[in-house]
């Protein structure tokens, strides 16, 4: 079983790059009501990539993540 707490680079870059999106997206330019459409796109496909959906679903099983509402 790999560690969850010890990802692969290319998880970490994953998760990174959700996170820059994500603070790109909220703080929007002036001109943008909702941030831009390029950061909603990259975090969605992201979010939907194999192995963050596998670790994300592993974090959420040992209670390590917030419950959606």
């Amino acid at each position: 079983m790999q560690d969850i707490l010890k990802p692969e680079v290319s998880l970490l870059v994953k998760l990174g790059s959700i996170a820059v999106h994500a603070e790109e997206f909220l703080t929007m330019s002036p001109e943008a009501v909702r941030g831009h459409e390029h950061d909603r796109v990259a975090i969605q496909a992201l979010l939907a990539d194999p192995e963050v959906r596998d670790w994300i679903q592993l974090m959420d099983a040992h209670a390590f993540l917030p419950k959606k509402r």
